[in-house]
Parts: structure tokens; C-alpha cells; sequence
């Protein structure tokens, strides 16, 4: 992409209220999803490296952003391993489908777990979701693209071995396109999790549960809002102005993806609230309300501002890690005191 391209798509994106028409459901839709992404990436400070944070690597992240809803439609088993990461379905009680499942407040460490203790309740994994797994997972290959971007850096300034210093610019240019690819991923299923709809039993109408209130019944809450509400009136530059302040103080990626999923959870019933007042109407006839407009708007804010916290802490942790095989610690190569050459290419 040239330069003035990617500019210009994050200049288009700033001010996109296009009329649009449903969608299936993919968490937040095109839109929503470029938006998280890019929104994320403009907010990085300047202590990370400056190949993510350019005009050109942020387009391409928001692209990339929109790759895990891209993949579906290779057929079995590809589809089905893979659908389980965009969701979770919790109760109120944040338990999984019914108050026998899984807890996200005591979140097993494996997936493996996680499965058991549903199979356990007499649930189909199939059917409910894993995405806190897919979270950490992706943030844990970034923290390791990270790790290996800091010793080929470092190791490629001070080698004097012309072609191993040749080899070693190659696989860091390699590391930084992996790189931006593993960011498009976390900031996917990120995005996911700042979706109600994405964390929830009543993912799509309020479903067969008791229903007081009288919430939406209709198969297309969860695209209309997503994709064809989210298309007309979200902007970047509203996103990136609802956005918190960083937090990345005392992190630890289990519980801080629980709590993440925690506070989408809240939102569930104050979106069918808003719902049901007509808060998200869809086409031109209809006014976009404010409290519609802030609602979607703080969800997608909340969505980036955890891209950007992941990928701050993903860096700073990085700096702890060891990489190839035999394994050398980052530190290490960093200081000076390792040579990673056979680590790094390879010992067969």
C-alpha cells in the first residue's frame, strides 16, 4: 500500500457514516473491526517500535484486523476449530450456558480444561465459545513476535559477519511482517470481546431464557447492530476520543481478560434496553440517536483501547522472554553475552 493510500483510508475511516445493509455475523463487521484496529495502533506511544506504528503498517493492521472472520468457508475440520474463538457464551452469572459450566471468574488455565469441566455440565465445547483462549493466545504470539524482533535487531546492529548479518535483516524484515499479520489477529478477537453480543447466551435476540423486560426475539439484532448500525455512524475520530487511558500497571493477561470479558458482560442488558427503545435504527429513515451512537461508540473505544494496552504489555514482556532452539533469553543477546546464530537458524 503507498503512503497516501493507507493515509487516506484512515482519513476516510474518520468520517465513515455510510448507508449500509445487513450482514452475517462476524462480530463487529468490516468496519468496526478496521476501526478497533487502526484506532489501537494510532494510540501506541512512541517506545514501540516504529514498524507498527506508521501510516502504511496501521492501514495494514486494520486490514489484517478483519482476517479471522476472512478464513471461515475453508470447510471441516478448518471452520469448526476455529469458530469457537470469536465467543463466549455466558449467563448473568458469568457461567457458561447454564450455572453447571465453566466460571469466567475461575478460568482454567488450558482450554483442554475448560472443555472438560463443560463436557462435565453436559455442554458441546462446540457450542460454547472459548474466546478468553483465543485472547491470550494471541497476545501471547505477539509478546513471542516481540521477542524475536528485539534479538534480530539487536544482533543485526553488531554483527560483522556480512552474511550472517545479510540472513539476519531478512528474518527480521520476515518477523516484522508476522508481526503485523499476529497484531490483525489480537485485534480481532479483542474487537470480539468488546461485543455484547460476543460474550452472551442472548447473542442474538434474547433467546428461550425467561424475559421479564420483553427484549428483541429477532434473529437479526446481532448483525443489524454490528454491521449495518455500526457502518452508518461510527468514526474514528469518535472512537479514538471515547477511548480510556492506558492501563497496563500490575498485568497478568489471565486476569485481565476476565475482567475484560467481565465488563462487556455488563452491557448486554443495557444494549437490549436500548434496543427495544429503538436506540439502533438501521436506515436512513430512522434518526441515529445519540444514545445509540455512544453506546456503539464506547464499545468500540473499549474494543482499542485493549488492543492498545495488549500490545503495549505485549512489548514490554517481550523483553523477558527467550526465543529459537536452543533457547537463548532475549536479555542475553541483547547485553551482548549470547551469540543466537545457531539458536536462530536452526540446529538440526
Amino acid at each position: 500500500m503507498k503512503p497516501l493510500r493507507a493515509k487516506g483510508l484512515i482519513l476516510a475511516l474518520s468520517v465513515v457514516a455510510a448507508v449500509a445493509v445487513p450482514v452475517a455475523v462476524s462480530a463487529w463487521g468490516a468496519t468496526g473491526h478496521r476501526l478497533i484496529g487502526i484506532a489501537a495502533m494510532r494510540a501506541l506511544p512512541d517506545t514501540l517500535p516504529a514498524f507498527i506504528r506508521g501510516a502504511d503498517a496501521i492501514a495494514e493492521i486494520g486490514e489484517l484486523s478483519r482476517e479471522p472472520d476472512r478464513w471461515k468457508g475453508a470447510g471441516q475440520p478448518h471452520d469448526r476449530e476455529r469458530e469457537w474463538a470469536h465467543f463466549i457464551d455466558l449467563d448473568e452469572t458469568g457461567h457458561v450456558i447454564t450455572a453447571q459450566g465453566a466460571s469466567i471468574d475461575a478460568l482454567p488455565r488450558l482450554k483442554s480444561e475448560y472443555d472438560v469441566l463443560n463436557v462435565a455440565a453436559g455442554l458441546d465445547p462446540d457450542d460454547t465459545g472459548a474466546l478468553p483462549y483465543a485472547i491470550m493466545d494471541a497476545w501471547q504470539q505477539v509478546r513471542q513476535d516481540f521477542a524475536y524482533w528485539r534479538v534480530l535487531t539487536a544482533i543485526e546492529a553488531r554483527e560483522t559477519d556480512l552474511a550472517k548479518k545479510a540472513w539476519y535483516r531478512e528474518d527480521r524484515l520476515r518477523r516484522e511482517a508476522l508481526t503485523l499479520r499476529d497484531l490483525g489477529v489480537l485485534s480481532h478477537y479483542v474487537a470480539d470481546g468488546s461485543q455484547p453480543h460476543h460474550v452472551t447466551i442472548h447473542y442474538n435476540g434474547w433467546g428461550d431464557y425467561p424475559n421479564p423486560e420483553r427484549f428483541t426475539m429477532s434473529r437479526q439484532t446481532h448483525a443489524l447492530f454490528e454491521g449495518a448500525f455500526i457502518r452508518r455512524v461510527a468514526r474514528l475520530d469518535a472512537i479514538e476520543a471515547a477511548m480510556p487511558a492506558s492501563r497496563v500497571e500490575g498485568f497478568e493477561i489471565r486476569a485481565r481478560t476476565v475482567a475484560y470479558i467481565r465488563t462487556t458482560l455488563d452491557q448486554v442488558t443495557p444494549f437490549y434496553r436500548l434496543e427495544k427503545d429503538g436506540a439502533f435504527p438501521t436506515d436512513d429513515a430512522g434518526l441515529a440517536r445519540i444514545d445509540g451512537v455512544n453506546f456503539a461508540t464506547e464499545r468500540l473505544a473499549a474494543g482499542a483501547a485493549e488492543v492498545r494496552d495488549l500490545t503495549i504489555t505485549a512489548w514490554q514482556s517481550s523483553a523477558e522472554g527467550s526465543v529459537g532452539w536452543p533457547a537463548v533469553k532475549v536479555a542475553d543477546v541483547v547485553a551482548g553475552t549470547v551469540d543466537p546464530w545457531v539458536s536462530l537458524t536452526g540446529q538440526d
